[in-house]
């Protein structure tokens, strides 16, 4: 089977018809059972936070598809802007908004946690600062394509505004994981993944995992538009049933 035949927006665009559904069906199932293990079936390890911490299941899987997608968006935008495919940008332009969405879902869920543990909404803390940036850097992405009306140009030029961004991957990580969170001027503990009791650490992987293949969906169904907006001039788009009809 050959792999690369599915960078043709035509052969990737029934491909991508077929996986949308399975993903969404892995994505409810599994953020059922995530959801239901972490607000359910976890300890109350962490007294002094007391019931407040299950944010954690969904605030952090968010914040981690936030960096995650941010980074495979770039990494199809270098694809595009080395070999000039059409499909690379298309998947690029289809993640966006998903990236964006779980950014704004971490900021939002990390203000709850905010109040609760710290009696603030916001404190310009490295992290949320960074995370904050990371929701610019995409929309900014979005306005820059949307822009300009060349879609050729229009891909190159935010293309190389993600590039740029990419800087702020490694910020944010680092200031999960400053080995000082004082040094760091951070109102946010230590990342302690590898010391997390095992049930809550099972909650957020089940998570994590159904944000993923949320993600694949939602994505996959946009490129599939974009597809259509983009080819339908070609012969197979005009072909298609649901273009007829």
């Amino acid at each position: 089977m050959n792999i690369f035949k599915f960078a043709a927006p035509a052969n990737f665009y029934p491909l991508a018809g077929k996986l949308v559904p399975v993903f969404f069906v892995l994505a409810l199932g599994l953020s059922i059972f995530g959801l239901y293990w972490g607000f359910f079936q976890t300890p109350d390890v962490l007294s002094d936070q007391k019931q407040y911490y299950r944010i954690i299941f969904v605030h952090v899987p968010a914040a981690w598809m936030s960096m995650w997608l941010y980074f495979v968006l770039v990494i199809w935008a270098i694809i595009g802007l080395i070999f000039n495919t059409r499909l690379s940008f298309m998947m690029s332009a289809a993640i966006a908004p998903t990236g964006a969405m779980f950014t704004f879902l971490a900021l939002w869920t990390g203000a709850f946690w905010g109040k609760t543990s710290w009696g603030t909404w916001w404190d310009w803390d490295p992290r949320m600062t960074s995370e904050l940036i990371l929701l610019f850097l995409y929309v900014g992405y979005m306005a820059l394509q949307s822009a300009i009306e060349d879609t050729r140009r229009a891909d190159r030029a935010a293309a190389i505004l993600a590039l740029v961004g990419l800087v702020m991957v490694p910020v944010i990580y680092y200031s999960v994981n400053c080995p000082n969170p004082a040094e760091c001027a951070s109102l946010h503990q230590r990342s302690s993944v590898e010391r997390i009791e095992s049930n809550i650490f099972l909650a957020m992987m089940v998570m994590t995992v159904a944000f993923l293949f949320y993600g694949f969906a939602t994505i996959f169904m946009r490129v599939r538009n974009i597809i259509l907006m983009r080819e339908k001039q070609t012969r197979w788009v005009q072909d298609l049933p649901e273009v007829k009809s």
